[in-house]
């Protein structure tokens, strides 16, 4: 056995990767020419061997020094998100370890976006002229000394979603791409959830990484719209009150070009799904070459939406991996024997098994297990409805005569909800993949902003939230041509007002979970027009939704003719279903 072919590489007994076997050479602040002469910052690192070699392209607008610094990987406080002023947070440190990737015969390199960092230029948050410079990137790469023509791209979140982007140009010598935890459609998946204005999120974004990027951004909405044209949709929002009861919304739109504020105001005034977003939506159709997917079960409200679109639509090789609901320590360097495993398959030919395996992956929560899979949703799945009854009952069992509805307060001085739950489970039940909520109801107000909450209660009452899902009422309209029976998807195309009084059937879709309810937990959903306070970083980036500021009363309808209920993917238990008495004698 030649044992220094195994040295630093991932192997079984029938494969292995690339070994460990190269020094580093780096380089910092390469300027790399764009075709109209901006020029970008990179830094390269590559394997100390003589001839080419394939490289590793990551590209972000992020704090560049930081991404490769000497670091020991951490997790992201939850203080850190609260008080992103008080210290800088690791969350962007996501272009994995260029040594590792260099050590094992690929050149890294990692480069600032335009405008951002030392990168000459505008940023264009992820529009046509980013992507295009990622894509001259690219054939700069192939063309070096150093490199022998083939290019991937690795990296999570913001060096994720780049990669889906421009693998619709298809540059030539891009031939995979490594990209979970990425995002697909920023209206639906980040900043307007349901349609519902997430407002927090770019302020976070900015405080905790933008600024110590040094991004500065251009303004898409001045130029679409003119100085004049620009002024008046500024003076318009500033009449709305739900955005005047913001005050950082407030002082953003009163000094609208000033730091990081044009990419705030950018977001704001495209309140729906138009050009502006249709530009960062991925055109799966033009996408040629294989895909490494995914993303976590807490990153319903950022990342995970994206991985099961990206799964539906893509029609290349591809794996997707749904992980632990943590978030990858950072600076990231998990998952990169993964990833050489990926790469070595489809650069270098290798035997690394990686596609002898199943290609959908699953962590399944409170079993500490993953569970594999062919397609998605499961084969396997019973999508079953689990109807709202009175009393807050959630059950499988169809309305009784006469069933009526429940009602709660929603304005600036209470905030109601209302909250349905199942009887104690007596079987353990597995619920994994889409989830919807059939929901008749109606409000006092002419707008509604919905926010649903999937919740496991254990046995000794403690609630914890798995999932959520957002709609606001006027943007109900469903694209019937993308729907499906568990999965409605809107279009978002224009605001359509409700009439005060009038009952509407709101089709609400929840993002994908995958949990084990044990024997004695019970399943529950809450009905409410506000986020609830979170209780880790990735719920805090699930929150942050526009408030409205109308004082309404919200009536939820759940009988024979409106009956309203929950859909939920039962992959395994739940074979009798519940019992209204939990599975106990009287007494016990």
């Amino acid at each position: 056995m030649a044992f220094e072919e195994y040295k630093g590489a991932m192997f079984s007994t029938t494969w292995k990767t690339s070994a460990r076997k190269y020094g580093v050479v780096a380089a910092r602040d390469v300027k790399i020419p764009m075709s109209d002469g901006i020029k970008l910052n990179c830094d390269t690192w590559r394997p100390d061997g003589k001839g080419k070699f394939p490289a590793v392209l990551s590209f972000h607008n992020y704090h560049s020094a930081g991404q490769t610094g000497p670091i020991k990987p951490a997790a992201l406080s939850t203080a850190q998100w609260r008080h992103p002023g008080q210290e800088r947070t690791n969350a962007s440190l996501e272009a994995g370890d260029p040594i590792f990737f260099a050590r094992r015969g690929y050149a890294h390199v990692v480069c600032n976006a335009r405008g951002t960092g030392n990168s000459e230029g505008k940023w264009d948050f992820t529009g046509p002229q980013e992507v295009k410079d990622c894509y001259e990137v690219i054939e700069w790469m192939a063309k070096q000394s150093w490199c022998d023509g083939n290019v991937v791209m690795f990296g999570v979140s913001y060096f994720a979603w780049i990669q889906l982007f421009v693998a619709q140009l298809n540059p030539p010598h891009l031939k995979t791409i490594f990209c979970p935890w990425g995002s697909t459609d920023f209206y639906r998946d980040i900043a307007y959830r349901g349609g519902i204005f997430a407002w927090k999120w770019p302020f976070g974004w900015s405080q905790t990484s933008l600024t110590y990027g040094k991004v500065r951004p251009d303004c898409a909405a001045l130029r679409e719209m003119g100085e004049k044209g620009f002024k008046q949709a500024i003076a318009k929002m500033l009449e709305d009150e739900d955005i005047r009861s913001i005050p950082e919304m407030v002082a953003v739109l009163k000094n609208p070009l000033e730091g990081i504020n044009p990419f705030i105001v950018d977001l704001a005034l495209h309140s729906t799904y138009d050009k502006y977003w249709k530009d960062r939506t991925v055109d799966y159709n033009k996408i040629k070459i294989p895909a490494y997917i995914g993303a976590d079960w807490d990153c319903f409200g950022i990342h995970l939406p994206a991985a099961f679109r990206s799964w539906e639509y893509l029609k290349v090789p591809k794996k997707m991996i749904i992980g632990p609901p943590v978030y990858l320590d950072r600076p990231l360097y998990q998952l990169q024997h993964e990833a050489i495993r990926w790469f070595d398959h489809w650069l270098k030919g290798i035997n690394t098994g990686i596609m002898d395996e199943p290609p959908i992956r699953c962590f399944i929560m409170n079993t500490g297990e993953w569970k594999s899979s062919n397609d998605w949703p499961l084969p396997e799945t019973k999508f079953t409805p689990f109807y709202l009854h009175e009393s807050g009952l959630l059950n499988e069992h169809e309305h009784w005569s006469y069933e009526g509805s429940d009602s709660f307060e929603e304005s600036p001085w209470m905030r109601g909800y209302v909250k349905y739950a199942t009887p104690p489970l007596v079987e353990n039940t597995e619920v994994l993949g889409p989830i919807m909520l059939k929901l008749y109801a109606a409000t006092t107000d002419i707008d509604v902003h919905w926010i649903i909450s999937l919740l496991e209660i254990d046995a000794d009452g403690k609630e914890r939230l798995l999932t959520k899902g957002w709609l606001k009422g006027s943007h109900r309209e469903l694209d019937m041509k993308k729907s499906k029976p568990w999965e409605p998807i809107y279009t978002h195309a224009k605001s359509e007002p409700l009439t005060p009084g009038t009952i509407y059937e709101f089709d609400i879709k929840l993002v994908p979970t995958g949990n084990l309810f044990k024997a004695g937990s019970r399943i529950a959903v809450k009905i409410s027009c506000v986020d609830d306070e979170p209780t880790n970083p990735l719920e805090l980036i699930g929150t942050g939704s526009l408030k409205r500021t109308a004082v309404a009363r919200v009536t939820v309808f759940h009988n024979e003719d409106y009956p309203s209920y929950l859909l939920l993917p039962i992959t395994k238990g739940n074979i009798v279903n519940t019992y209204f008495s939990g599975g106990k004698w009287p007494g016990q």
